[in-house]
């Protein structure tokens, strides 16, 4: 205790200020939508080596492994490059001491229907909300679920399900903040990509959201390139708008 107390008087008397030492963390993500979540970018060798040791996800069998594309398995035989693995580096980039955890849930061809409690996808065969609840109820083991993103909307982009998108997609936040109990969870959501004129539908109401839903945020698609198809993104616009999502999420974060 004397020694404690010399030690401490010397800082008073010289200047000296003693910085605590920043304790390792955790950031729990959610990644949630359809398919561009998913990732439909073509898998080259570069994307396959991408990796980063404090950048984990829950893989199907609900075990964290380090973290790779690709992140979700919705569509085994489509699967590809997502902005996933590039919002979690960006993030591990930001905070060199925290360990980032990925919760992939995005389920490809899904309309915003289908993110509602016991709703069914025929395609894939699952309930894709109650199956998210199911990974956030296990990835809550790990601690309190820091944020979630979205990118979803093509399967909406029509004038009835525009009509109805921006309420849908208020409840599901409503429905996630309550799960995670995180009133306040930061909840970015992603525009379409500007491949296709109908796409502007989901966009306009997409840019509403932060105006009418405190602690949201919305990430723009500008620039970016689809891989041939007018639909998905590729691998590089991928990697592009995951960045984009981490700094959106960050900026969130900060408030």
């Amino acid at each position: 205790m004397k020694y404690l107390f010399f030690i401490g008087l010397m800082c008073v008397c010289f200047g000296f200020v003693i910085k605590p030492i920043e304790k390792p963390g955790k950031q729990i993500f959610l990644l949630m939508g359809q398919s561009n979540m998913a990732g439909r970018g073509v898998l080259t060798d570069a994307f396959k080596s991408l990796q980063n040791s404090r950048v984990l996800m829950l893989n199907p069998n609900s075990e964290w492994v380090v973290a790779k594309h690709p992140m979700h398995f919705d569509k085994p035989k489509a699967v590809g490059v997502g902005p996933g693995l590039a919002f979690g580096i960006a993030l591990a980039d930001a905070s060199p001491k925290d360990t980032i955890y990925l919760v992939p849930c995005a389920v490809g061809g899904t309309s915003i229907a289908k993110w509602e409690p016991n709703a069914f996808d025929k395609a894939t065969n699952t309930h894709p909300y109650d199956d998210a609840l199911l990974r956030i109820k296990e990835a809550m083991k790990k601690g309190k679920i820091t944020g979630a993103i979205w990118l979803q909307g093509e399967s909406d982009s029509n004038p009835k399900g525009a009509t109805v998108y921006l309420s849908k997609l208020t409840r599901l936040i409503e429905r996630v903040r309550t799960a995670t109990h995180n009133p306040k969870l930061p909840f970015v959501v992603g525009e379409l990509g500007t491949f296709r004129e109908n796409y502007k539908l989901i966009n306009i109401e997409l840019n509403k959201l932060p105006s009418l839903v405190p602690f949201t945020g919305v990430v723009t698609s500008e620039n970016l390139t689809h891989k041939g198809d007018t639909t998905h993104f590729d691998g590089a616009s991928a990697t592009v708008y995951g960045e984009r999502f981490a700094k959106g999420m960050l900026t969130l974060m900060k408030k």
